[in-house]
């Protein structure tokens, strides 16, 4: 951190009197999800000024939606920070935050040691002087120098102060395998996070989403852990530059289907929506869902799909033990009892560390593999 940044931190008194945090917080429990506050808005931003001109839409990778939001909120809000390793002048391993720094300088991207735990601890203390840290944590499997500091500290200050000491952090996390590299670079940690109260978990699988929810993550008053599938860094798509369309906490039906429910999230979604194309070659009508919020989960339009398919196949990167898999699979088949017509099914990796990148094709969950479970639940 430069001196003058320091200064300016100094400058800042605590928050005091932060705005009440938005119903169905983590810290409440893990509630369906609802909309947040305008209260979450970033501070600066005049909602009864006039409306923008308006952009369209565009058509881009998601690595560059993640950036074009990460621009508009450093733009729209003097208080957002980047930090972490190489994301500077290099824009960091997949050049997400490429030309922020030249546009931002070195104040409000800021380029950290090596030290993940340091990254977080730093940002917390930015957080309880008001400003909106958003941290990358280079690949997945380097969080965990940091669990500590978020797990222990990052989850649970607002608690800890009654609610009047808002935590708004956003880590970035890259995570997913298909892109041939090695453990600790493809890994999918998502359930240590959900299973922490007091976080928000997040997972784009478009760039349209990624645009939007990087934003929304930013404007909230809880941490969010934001999960980013970076094998879906590069596949460009629609982004709509104007109206975000749901909430962030908010599932998305994908596809319409009638014989079988499919789940999933981030990177998992394009396999899922591959396989409701083979199915409908077959003649079979596949319903895909993406989660989008792992923490907390809008079961809503998922209840809905069972109750209509009476069929549900969970598919998700990680390994399947104890899982957010699991947790999903568990809710359904509680809420849906008397609508399914088979058991709630789960398409997971395999219980084993993750492999040489030239097995990473039979770890990970297949189109195929989506197919024989879903062949399965219509057996029954």
């Amino acid at each position: 951190m430069t001196r003058e940044l320091q200064d300016r931190v100094d400058e800042v008194p605590p928050v005091v009197a932060p705005p009440a945090p938005p119903t169905g917080t983590p810290s409440e429990g893990r509630a369906d999800a609802s909309p947040a506050p305008s209260s979450d808005a970033p501070a600066g931003r005049d909602e009864a000024s006039a409306a923008p001109d308006l952009l369209g839409v565009q058509s881009m990778p998601m690595g560059k939606a993640i950036n074009a939001g990460l621009r508009k909120a450093l733009a729209d809000d003097p208080k957002v920070l980047l930090m972490g390793e190489d994301i500077g002048p290099l824009g960091g391993v997949f050049r997400v935050t490429e030309g922020l720094h030249a546009e931002f300088g070195d104040d409000r991207v800021i380029d950290s040691p090596l030290a993940e735990s340091g990254i977080v601890g730093t940002a917390i203390g930015l957080a309880m002087r008001g400003y909106r840290p958003v941290l990358e944590i280079q690949f997945d499997g380097f969080v965990f120098p940091a669990f500590d500091q978020i797990t222990t500290q990052l989850g649970r200050q607002n608690l800890r102060h009654d609610g009047r000491m808002p935590m708004p952090v956003v880590i970035r996390i890259p995570y997913g395998g298909h892109i041939g590299s090695i453990e600790h670079h493809q890994e999918s940690p998502e359930a240590y996070f959900t299973h922490t109260p007091g976080l928000r978990v997040v997972s784009p699988s478009s760039p349209h989403d990624a645009y939007w929810m990087i934003q929304e993550a930013i404007a909230s008053n809880d941490p969010v852990i934001f999960f980013e599938p970076k094998s879906r860094y590069w596949p460009k798509g629609p982004v709509d530059l104007d109206h975000a369309g749901i909430d962030l906490h908010a599932s998305r039906v994908m596809r319409r289907g009638t014989d079988v429910t499919v789940v999933g999230h981030g990177a998992m979604v394009a396999t899922l929506l591959q396989a409701a194309d083979i199915a409908e070659q077959e003649g079979r009508s596949l319903e895909v869902v993406d989660l989008r919020s792992l923490s907390p989960i809008d079961y809503g339009p998922l209840v809905d799909s069972v109750q209509r398919t009476g069929r549900l196949v969970v598919a998700q990167e990680a390994q399947g033990f104890t899982s957010l898999g699991s947790e999903v699979a568990a809710t359904i088949a509680e809420r849906c009892f008397y609508s399914l017509e088979a058991p709630v099914l789960r398409v997971s990796s395999f219980d084993t560390p993750f492999p040489p990148a030239a097995l990473e094709a039979d770890f990970l969950p297949s189109p195929d593999r989506v197919l024989e479970a879903v062949d399965r639940a219509l057996a029954y």
